[in-house]
């Protein structure tokens, strides 16, 4: 499972479920951060002295090896004893550290805004919107001061304030001027000496009708060059001021480019900017709908309502308003249908708000604010188990029902759908709520839940086999993202397509893997690494585990397994897939070993596939306690297809599993 770093901040690393990684004290994080500014490259065991300690200690290189053993067991918990480390690695007179491209967080950001330049602005703008929300705080942030340091950290700040700069322009090619002009403010208030901030400041003013205030932007911009660094104003910051002055064609490009969609936009922000005060709690309130319009428009998008998410829900927490802070957490009704949080520590941070919130809600607050808090701890606290709130969602739904609420019972039904992983074996369960969310929507114009109610129409149908049945959700989802503008549904219908591909046999193995590589493409950039990390390795492993031909049908504790790399990024899934991957490499006490420590799966989409595929582990080692545990959880999942419910992947009828269990076991079918 690969293991990511950040240095776009305090030096963090985490591992492949997300969680972070115990780097122990601070020498040991400088060795770590002095490796990344490497990238790649070997650093001589000297040169770490000499970074570390200004009067080294006689020990130093021995404290430099013990602090390189500590991350290494931190980096790689599995890795067996005495064999060599793949990331970081001894070589010749020091270390390095191997991590892939698009594992270091300082990396990613160097070639996204690289990659930005060459988009059309609505990529460009969502690919920076991606890479500027990476930033936690400075770079390198525990080492200000540190020489080793000082080259990057400066490089990486010059980067992000030219992202912001691009960022802010983009905008402005894109007829959205209005929403350029707060991000410029506070650039050019924190970075006064960026001319080109205050030129993109000027302009984006000008385009919202306020030609004076472009004006006065400019004057202050030549009044801090001149008093306090004695230059002049650049050429284009000086034929900028007259173009505005002359009410220059040029400085208008939408008017003349036929956009009348970003005319009325930048128009309607502009006066509403004027006219609703910057501390009116209306704002906040309002930039949540904003938000919410936001997150269904790409994987920016969703990136950057996240992360505006939760200033918002401070700044409404701050106001000391119960109910100005319910109708802010509750009004990011975005829908959910994967059982994996994207950001588990903002998850968190939204839970514990909204638990505030309830608490200090007026008794004559009104239900539907008390039934929306409900709703987003349900949705929010998905996929980690029961939680202090385990009826969340059907206290949200009795509430929504009572009202007679359609887009209140829409919001609870997907904290209902979230919450509906009891057991396995209940996708008739989850078919009744897709169902009923399509017909509540249609009636009432819902279209994002009505897309929800076909999304999990799929997966549900899916699981019980009745492709005709999830054929016609999908065409229906593709229809209804068409009309309205969601691209990131997509994303789950090609998927599900080449699911269909590989649960029917309608073409061969190869033409399936091709089928899911190109699903799995349209993921990067989409903004749902909870949906991302490890899913097609998995995904693969299930075609080959259940394509494999080389034992007699049905016999699964004598097939084969299918070759396994061992440097696979299995993400959340490694416990599970690890048994078998060492099974195929013939490591079967190491095997053993790694079954006999397997947790239950998480209570998801994906719960029947892998007690799937503990099972088969289970059976090849002929572990009885494994295979006990198995079969009692996918009993009731009987009349499924192994993970066909995530609409992803699938590991064939569950029967086949139940039954070779129940052979091995001795137990009636």
């Amino acid at each position: 499972m690969q293991v990511t770093f950040g240095v776009l901040g305090p030096v963090v690393a985490w591992d492949g479920a997300a969680d972070a990684v115990e780097l122990k004290g601070p020498r040991h994080r400088a060795v770590l951060a002095r490796l990344i500014v490497a990238r790649r490259r070997v650093v001589p065991v000297a040169r770490l002295v000499e970074d570390l300690w200004a009067d080294p200690p006689p020990g130093a290189v021995g404290a430099v090896r013990t602090f390189v053993s500590a991350l290494r067991r931190g980096l790689e918990p599995q890795r067996p004893p005495r064999t060599p480390a793949r990331l970081l690695v001894t070589e010749g007179p020091g270390y390095a550290l191997r991590a892939e491209q698009d594992a270091v967080d300082a990396w990613r950001f160097d070639r996204a805004v690289s990659t930005a330049a060459t988009l059309p602005p609505q990529q460009a703008l969502a690919r920076l919107d991606e890479a500027l929300a990476w930033w936690r705080g400075p770079a390198y942030a525990e080492f200000p001061d540190e020489p080793w340091a000082r080259t990057e950290r400066s490089r990486l700040a010059e980067l992000r304030l030219q992202a912001a700069e691009s960022r802010a322009e983009t905008l402005l090619a894109l007829g959205a001027a209005a929403r350029a002009v707060s991000d410029l403010d506070a650039h050019v208030s924190e970075h006064p000496w960026r001319e080109d901030a205050w030129r993109l400041l000027a302009l984006a003013l000008y385009r919202t009708g306020r030609q004076g205030d472009a004006l006065a932007v400019l004057r202050r911009a030549r009044t801090l060059l001149v008093e306090q660094l004695g230059v002049d104003p650049a050429p284009r910051l000086r034929r900028l001021e007259a173009d505005i002055l002359a009410q220059a064609p040029h400085l208008d490009p939408a008017a003349g480019s036929g956009d009348p969609a970003g005319r009325v936009w930048a128009e309607a922000a502009a006066d509403y900017d004027r006219t609703v005060g910057p501390g009116a709690r209306a704002r906040l309130e309002s930039t949540v709908s904003l938000l919410r319009n936001l997150a269904v428009t790409s994987g920016g998008g969703l990136q950057a309502a996240r992360r505006h998410r939760v200033a918002a829900i401070a700044a409404a927490e701050e106001s000391g308003d119960a109910e100005l802070s319910a109708r802010v957490i509750g009004a990011y009704d975005v829908p959910a249908i994967w059982p994996r949080v994207d950001d588990p520590q903002q998850a968190a941070q939204v839970v514990a708000a909204a638990e505030r919130t309830l608490a200090a809600l007026p008794e004559d607050a009104h239900p539907a604010s008390r039934a929306r808090l409900l709703a987003t701890i349900a949705l929010e606290t998905r996929g980690r188990g029961p939680g202090r709130r385990p009826d969340a969602a059907r206290q949200a739904e009795t509430i929504a029902r009572r009202l007679d609420d359609p887009a209140l019972l829409a919001f609870a039904l997907n904290a209902v759908f979230m919450q509906s992983f009891d057991r396995t074996g209940l996708a008739g369960r989850r078919a009744e709520t897709g169902d009923e969310l399509v017909a509540l929507c249609a009636r009432h114009g819902l279209a994002t839940y009505e897309v929800l109610g076909h999304l999990i129409g799929i997966q549900a149908r899916g699981a019980l086999g009745d492709f005709e049945a999830a054929d016609r959700h999908a065409a229906a989802a593709d229809r209804l993202a068409e009309r309205h503008e969601l691209p990131l549904v997509g994303v789950f219908t090609q998927w599900y397509r080449a699911l269909r591909l590989d649960a029917t046999g309608r073409a061969r193995p190869e033409e399936v893997e091709a089928a899911y590589r190109a699903a799995a493409a349209r993921l990067d950039g989409a903004g749902m690494p909870g949906l991302e990390q490890g899913l097609l390795p998995l995904t693969l492993w299930c075609l080959r585990l259940r394509t494999s031909r080389l034992a007699p049908a049905g016999d699964l504790s004598a097939t084969p397994l299918p070759p396994a790399e061992d440097r696979t990024d299995w993400g959340p899934y490694e416990p599970w897939a690890r048994p078998l991957v060492l099974l195929a490499q013939d490591r079967r006490d190491e095997a053993a070993a790694a079954l006999s420590r397997l947790p239950d799966p998480p209570r998801d989409l994906l719960c029947e596939a892998l007690w799937c595929l503990a099972a088969r582990a289970a059976l090849a080692l002929g572990d009885r306690t494994t295979m006990e545990r198995a079969y009692a959880q996918l009993l009731p999942a009987a009349g499924e297809l192994a993970g066909a419910g995530s609409g992803m992947l699938t590991l064939g009828p569950v029967t086949r599993y139940l039954d070779a269990l129940a052979a091995a076991l001795g137990h009636a079918r």
